[in-house]
């Protein structure tokens, strides 16, 4: 297996979220020689988006994705995602990750949770295609299908590709998918859903899964502390001809958001070679 490319390390502001600002992210990513950033929106909006933009430019940073759009089950799931579209746009970033939401309060239909939000991601998707802005959805672990997204697998990621006519032909994809090691690890058919992924991999998240874990949320572990197998994963997803940035997203209550952030972008390039 080739190594990682140190070049295509990018920095999910998740990963720092308790110690550092956005602003303090993207003059922290320039000083550990990081070329990419992915900005949550509560820290975007905390900085504003001017002067977001003006920062990662100044600084000559790509933002590999913008964290989060979806949840279709909230009361304001529309204007939200415009919102997010626009952000994204402005931000010139490479996708805006779709976090989908779980069950409506008081339902226990999940096909029907998964079929609203097909028709969710169809209202908002002409929008996006204008503005061009690449939509990626993120299966989550099952774990979290109840509350926060009831499309689980990467199987089902793509079938809501299929169904809304993105079949990865075209030159660049308006709809595609974000994959993420730490929820899709465990899934017999990920090689092969990744080969069928081919140019819709619009996003890769590295992080590990540690055994046992604390937290099934707030306990991701950095790459190389836990079981997942992440350079054969990321031979995977480039053989299917993903050629974009590997972001770090470590959520993680009880050690890496306790560290020093400095250290935390330290490790992460190190550990990031093994990968």
């Amino acid at each position: 297996m080739t190594p990682a490319d140190p070049a295509l390390l990018s920095l999910n502001t998740a990963t720092v979220k308790s110690q550092w600002t956005l602003a303090q992210a993207i003059e922290g990513c320039a000083r550990h020689g990081l070329r990419g950033i992915a900005p949550w929106r509560d820290k975007l909006a905390e900085l504003g988006l001017k002067k977001a933009v003006s920062l990662i430019r100044s600084h000559d940073l790509s933002v590999t994705g913008l964290c989060r759009g979806g949840f279709f089950t909230a009361k304001d799931w529309l204007e939200d995602n415009r919102r997010a579209i626009e952000e994204a746009h402005a931000l010139e970033a490479d996708c805006l990750v779709l976090v989908v939401g779980g069950l409506p309060e008081g339902s226990k239909d999940l096909l029907r949770a998964r079929e609203r939000v097909q028709e969710c991601i169809s209202k908002i998707l002409p929008e996006a295609r204008a503005a061009g802005v690449p939509l990626a959805i993120e299966p989550l672990h099952p774990m979290q299908a109840a509350d926060r997204a009831c499309v689980n697998t990467l199987e089902q990621a793509l079938d809501l590709c299929d169904a809304l006519g993105e079949d990865g032909r075209s030159a660049r994809c308006a709809l595609g998918v974000a994959v993420d090691v730490y929820h899709v690890w465990w899934d017999p058919k990920l090689e092969q859903q990744i080969k069928r992924a081919g140019k819709r991999v619009l996003a890769y998240h590295i992080c590990d899964w540690l055994a046992p874990t604390r937290d099934l949320a707030y306990d991701r572990g950095m790459m190389g502390d836990g079981i997942i197998e992440l350079a054969k994963i990321r031979n995977w997803v480039e053989g299917a001809g993903y050629a974009g940035f590997h972001e770090v997203e470590i959520f993680s209550e009880r050690d890496w958001w306790q560290r020093d952030p400095d250290e935390v972008l330290r490790i992460c390039r190190e550990r990031h070679l093994l990968t």
